[in-house]
């Protein structure tokens, strides 16, 4: 990573629901707005500090999908802290806890409308208006399903090919909002259920949540039938036998309350789920307004964000989960070798009608899936992170502080959104 300050500032957190409300309250003093002079990257806490000394106090206002010092809401909370720490206090937060300026599906327009500076916008809930992305969402089945490895390259490779394809970025810029980190999960998609579902025979006719098209066709290969259902309302659902199961993250399960109703858990290595990361965003005219420094900061302590959504939020999640679903009498296991076939031959077919719509090159654009998800777990390997695990077996391995990502997140921030720097 960098030196003295800079890693002791990646060293606070990690690498699909974050977001930040209200209208900026900036003054630039004499840097001139968006203007003013930067600094180099790389520059530690004190250069930032130094920086900021003739910047006029910039306060934003921004949510947390979790209620205040949850794990699920570490990132978003480590985050804004670091900005705030390196700042010399002149970037600061008005922070709402729980999701509570605007609910998931309307954070775009709370950053369009000034209710929202920083956000997480969630393009899977809105396909229709932002379809590019929603195709890149509907790929991340092509991730690696293992706990550790896969979960780092499932939070770099999407950014890479998000960053070189014109029409992800468009789809936002359109809207009046800067792409921060256009891909983050919340660890893998599982099919949790109420009784054990693992073969064809066991999975057909059951009702199951979805959170997006590939979902819901990967369901109904399974022989279920999708249902829509918002997390909030995923515990009632479950709980009142609405639907058998859900297609959710670790982590949403333990936000959601619904493991213990739902113990049985699947997860697969060779067949995995879409899952339905976030983006966390900007208003445009909040960025804009912004001094320099001010951007640089901001974009400089994403590994923080990167950093703290992996180790913090995702992988304690997990743990969680799984101590859950076993001490409610599940068990956490993958499909039988028939339901694998058919996950696989559906995500197969996922694949080949990709972004037909959405993206002017598409074969160049699952090619580029492709080699960003071999290149980026091959990755792992090569910062020395390995970890032969599964996830049956990470509550009793896990422990935090247990793997070291900090080199990693800095090859992710470095390769990706380096180039992406403001200056």
């Amino acid at each position: 990573m960098r030196t003295g300050e800079r890693a002791v500032g990646a060293t606070i957190a990690l690498v699909a629901a974050v977001a930040l409300a209200g209208c900026a309250e900036t003054s630039a003093g004499g840097s001139g707005g968006s203007g003013g002079d930067g600094v180099k990257f790389g520059a530690g806490k004190p250069d930032y500090q130094a920086a900021f000394e003739n910047v006029e106090p910039i306060k934003l206002t921004t949510q947390s999908p979790a209620p205040k010092g949850a794990v699920t809401g570490k990132n978003v909370e480590n985050y804004l802290n670091a900005v705030t720490d390196w700042s010399g206090g002149k970037i600061t937060f008005d922070v709402a806890y729980a999701n509570a300026v605007a609910p998931p599906t309307e954070i775009d327009d709370a950053l369009v409308d000034g209710r929202l500076d920083l956000g997480q916008v969630l393009p899977i809930y809105e396909p229709s208006d932002y379809p590019a992305n929603a195709a890149l969402v509907e790929a991340t089945f092509v991730s690696d399903q293992s706990p550790v490895a896969g979960t780092l390259q499932s939070n770099a490779w999407p950014n890479e090919v998000a960053f070189k394809t014109p029409e992800i970025q468009r789809e936002y810029e359109d809207q009046g909002i800067k792409l921060m980190v256009p891909q983050y999960n919340s660890g893998a998609n599982v099919l949790f259920c109420r009784e054990p579902r693992r073969d064809l025979a066991a999975l057909r006719g059951m009702a199951a949540a979805s959170g997006g098209r590939a979902q819901s066709a990967e369901i109904e290969a399974l022989g279920g039938t999708a249902a829509s259902v918002a997390y909030p309302e995923l515990f009632e659902s479950l709980q009142r036998g609405v639907v058998d199961c859900t297609v959710s993250s670790l982590t949403v399960g333990v936000l959601g309350g619904f493991v213990e109703t739902a113990p049985n858990i699947t997860i697969d290595p060779a067949a995995g789920f879409a899952m339905a990361p976030g983006a966390m965003a900007i208003s445009q005219s909040t960025w804009d307004s912004l001094p320099l420094v001010a951007r640089q900061l901001m974009w400089d302590r994403l590994d923080v964000f990167m950093a703290s959504n992996i180790r913090d939020k995702i992988w304690p999640n997990a743990v969680d989960a799984v101590r859950q679903a076993k001490a409610a009498g599940g068990s956490v296991g993958s499909f039988d070798p028939d339901a694998q076939d058919a996950m696989q031959k559906a995500n197969s077919e996922l694949l080949d009608g990709l972004g037909d719509k959405a993206i002017d090159d598409r074969d160049a654009f699952v090619r580029d899936i492709k080699s960003a998800a071999e290149r980026w777990l091959d990755a792992v390997g090569e910062v020395d992170i390995s970890a032969d695990v599964s996830y049956d077996q990470f509550d009793s391995w896990y422990t935090g502080g247990k793997v070291d990502v900090d080199a990693y997140v800095a090859r992710v921030y470095e390769e990706i959104f380096l180039p992406q720097r403001p200056s």
